[in-house]
């Protein structure tokens, strides 16, 4: 793609407009950038107007609508004004990965999926880097763009794959974008409050497929219910992993991991990470770096090691028989529904913040395994009544307030999980920050 002396316009200065705008400009192109907040990080501000890029904040003026080219950063919503000022002038607008894929000559592995799409990635990478000069970039924390910029300047291709956790944000506004191999994890509610209906968010996750043929990889989670109903739909080549032996070339069987390529196991209970799901996304890893030529052993010694992230499920103290786990990563209730399936007893639950849909009915299936819920922030009235009438649950609406209660209820036996099913946007800037508040208010009680 020519970009030279091309106007390139830029909608949203988060880090992934601020990496494009950085490629952008460096290869040559006019490169306007427009956010409708004022109160964006100053330094990326500074940093692009000094090399030259013209930038307008607090609000979205016409002057995008010059642009031969609109990048648009994956968290603004396609319903307001400005985006369909831009349709209704057909100008071409794409996401920064398929800005970023255009200029990229990387090979590609994209991971997505509604829930453990970052564990999956940084654990792939951590068993591909013992062969392979690999990145992770996308939606763990390091745009695409960056990693072309970088590539770039070095002058020189030192890569040799790049790891992409793709959302579907992300994959929404792709166009010509195909990875080289391609693994989708599962499929379930999320981000009902970005699209029109649960149908049009499954159709943006296997949109990732659009464009790769039968000499690509193209993996998915058989066990995964949705998943493989909408793959049966589809006319492509795909490989499937599993639990069972039936359908996967690696499987569960008396709590090894067993490969039908060799007589190397791994026993799940030696696994710094432990989970039912944490094994299905091992056994997809697996299928990813036999098909790039590891070998059994170095797969499973790699996987046996991996410790998982902070803010997922996080054990991060045991103090008086009782067990504290941050699982601010836990957005949706399907993620909670897998934290609650890791622990399976004695279960104080802490949800809230943002949410994204009203009802949390489903958590009622693992009623047995909850001993009290406490509902923090804007969705504690949707927590309290989708569960009050089945399950204790007290609402308190400041966060701490919240911690305190939780630590005061707690006994000897018990797990206090913090797994939110919520955006952290209502009290926090993130889950990173609200996974530290909750480590913190835990350590102080008991310093």
């Amino acid at each position: 793609m020519n970009i030279e002396k091309k106007n390139i316009g830029i909608l949203g200065l988060g880090v992934s407009g601020y990496w494009a705008a950085k490629l952008a400009s460096s290869i040559g192109a006019n490169v306007f950038v427009s956010d409708s907040k004022s109160d964006i990080n100053q330094i990326y501000a500074k940093e692009l107007t000094d090399i030259g890029v013209d930038i307008e904040l607090g609000f979205h003026s016409d002057r995008i609508l010059n642009s031969d080219l609109i990048i648009k950063s994956p968290g603004i919503p396609n319903d307001i004004k400005i985006i369909q000022d831009i349709l209704e002038s057909n100008i071409e607008m794409i996401s920064e990965i398929e800005f970023a894929y255009r200029l990229s000559d990387l090979k590609i592995i994209a991971i997505t999926g509604t829930n453990g799409k970052t564990t999956t990635v940084t654990c792939l990478y951590e068993v591909l880097k013992k062969k392979f000069n690999v990145v992770k970039s996308g939606n763990i924390g390091t745009p695409f763009s960056e990693m072309i910029y970088e590539e770039n300047i070095s002058k020189k291709l030192n890569t040799d794959f790049c790891i992409l956790e793709l959302s579907s944000f992300q994959i929404d506004d792709i166009d010509t974008f195909k990875p080289d191999i391609a693994m989708i994890l599962n499929i379930s509610h999320d981000h009902l409050d970005r699209y029109e209906d649960f149908l049009d968010y499954t159709n943006s996750k296997m949109g990732l497929f659009k464009n790769m043929n039968d000499d690509d990889l193209i993996i998915y989670n058989h066990d995964d219910n949705i998943l493989s109903d909408e793959i049966a739909k589809m006319d492509r080549v795909f490989t499937a992993y599993s639990l069972n032996q039936n359908f996967s070339t690696f499987y569960l069987e008396n709590k090894k991991i067993k490969s039908s390529h060799s007589n190397e196991t791994l026993h799940i209970d030696e696994c710094e990470l432990l989970g039912i799901h944490n094994v299905s996304n091992f056994i997809g890893v697996a299928t990813i770096a036999s098909h790039l030529k590891l070998n059994d052993k170095d797969i499973f010694e790699s996987l046996k090691k991996f410790k998982g992230l902070h803010h997922r499920f996080e054990i991060f103290k045991e103090v008086d028989g009782i067990k504290f786990i941050n699982d601010s990563k836990a957005t949706n209730i399907a993620s909670v529904q897998v934290a609650i399936d890791s622990i399976d007893k004695n279960i104080i639950l802490i949800m809230g913040g943002l949410p994204k849909e009203s009802d949390f009915s489903a958590i009622l299936e693992h009623a047995d395994s909850i001993k009290s819920i406490i509902a923090y922030g804007v969705a504690s009235d949707d927590i309290h009544h989708s569960l009050s009438e089945s399950l204790e649950v007290l609402k308190i609406e400041e966060f701490e307030q919240a911690i305190n209660s939780a630590m005061s209820l707690a006994e000897r036996g018990d797990s206090v999980l913090m797994s939110p099913g919520c955006a952290s946007y209502d009290q926090f800037k993130n889950f990173e920050e609200r996974g530290d508040c909750f480590k913190s208010i835990v350590e102080r009680h008991y310093s």
